[in-house]
């Protein structure tokens, strides 16, 4: 595994793609423009986050087609692509042809779930088959089997003059080594790892009882197996740093799984005054809910992390799950402007990046 000391290998970025209402070119516009910068400045890889029925991204893989055409180097991303709200078969083919049109960069980032608000949407989205539909790991295992080339149809062949293929068209041969599943709990974290896929962790996690369970499971002696259930919950940072090696632990690549970590982190070294002190009162608005568990689901947050970058790094180094981990995807904040995060991917990739021992990346 990663060393505390071991340079940072991939530096990438996350952002929602907000827009207005009344004007949802100028915000799509700011989102390519923004990974277009990311290439500029040699960052690893760009990601778009998934909003539907909201003034975000309803549609990344559009997104990221045109980001393909606009780039030739960072990779491109999905954190995540809500599968509730998805057929397998037909995001199979989008997925492919963008891979296949950006060069063999897109890094598809996927969760399961039933949609949000399910009982209001499900009607409109599922107007015959809400009842029937399954919103588990069954529904990513498809996806999986599709894009990595298995059959999807018991036909083939010549047709009239139409020709047709049992798999999904276009094939792209290394997509199925670049689908990720974003995950906050260690049966996620489990399930990824078993079925091969990369891992997604982000800021939040489930402070679950079967971590607890877990860490009872692997004490060596009853005391400490009592003091691992009964005792303080666990902080942000242990819980994610339990899925990461859960999801190793049950990965074919073993300690080399790929598995990349995405925090809010908020660089300020050439920030303004009234920058700083936006991104500040950002933070601490924000800090309350780390402080404990979160709803029945007992979703616990990370605080996140605003200062020069070598405070920054300082306490990345400290933080446990960071240390085993060589790949970020920063989160930028929902809420600020465009020239809010063109400072924030400046210092990332000329402040903190260095500080951490990452290099950027040549553009072609």
């Amino acid at each position: 595994m990663p060393l505390e000391s071991e340079p940072l290998r991939k530096l990438g970025f996350l952002t929602i793609g907000l827009f207005d209402e009344a004007d949802p070119r100028r915000g799509h516009e700011s989102t390519l423009e923004i990974i277009e910068l990311g290439e500029r400045l040699g960052f690893d890889s760009a990601w778009v986050r998934h909003r539907h029925l909201q003034y975000g991204i309803s549609s990344p893989v559009a997104v990221l087609a045109a980001a393909s055409q606009r780039t030739r180097r960072i990779e491109l991303g999905t954190a995540v692509i809500p599968l509730g709200w998805e057929n397998p078969l037909r995001l199979a083919e989008d997925l492919a042809t963008v891979d296949i049109l950006s060069g063999g960069r897109l890094n598809p980032g996927v969760s399961v779930g039933p949609p949000t608000h399910f009982e209001q949407v499900g009607p409109a989205l599922y107007p015959d088959t809400a009842d029937a539909e399954d919103f588990g790991y069954p529904r990513v295992r498809r996806l999986l089997d599709f894009v990595r080339g298995e059959r999807a149809t018991d036909f083939s062949g010549v047709e009239g003059i139409e020709v047709f293929s049992d798999r999904v068209q276009p094939h792209s041969p290394g997509l199925g080594g670049r689908l990720w599943y974003g995950g906050a709990s260690l049966r996620s974290a489990r399930w990824a790892g078993e079925n091969g896929m990369n891992f997604l962790t982000s800021s939040v996690v489930k402070a679950e009882e079967p971590e607890y369970r877990e860490k009872a499971a692997a004490a060596e002696n009853p005391a400490a197996a009592e003091a691992a259930v009964t005792g303080p919950a666990p902080d942000f940072a242990d819980i994610q740093l339990s899925h990461i090696r859960t999801f190793r632990a049950h990965h074919p690549d073993g300690d080399r799984a790929r598995v990349s970590q995405g925090l809010v982190v908020i660089p300020t070294d050439s920030a303004t005054p009234a920058q700083r002190a936006r991104y500040e009162e950002y933070a601490r608005k924000r800090l309350p809910r780390t402080t404990a568990p979160q709803g029945p689901a007992r979703m616990l947050f990370s605080p996140d992390f605003v200062g020069p970058s070598a405070q920054l790094a300082e306490r990345l180094h400290a933080h446990a799950a960071f240390r085993e981990i060589d790949e970020v995807a920063f989160a930028l904040p929902f809420t600020f402007a465009h020239e809010d995060y063109v400072q924030i991917l400046t210092d990332l990739a000329g402040a903190l990046g260095p500080a951490l021992g990452w290099r950027p990346a040549q553009s072609s």
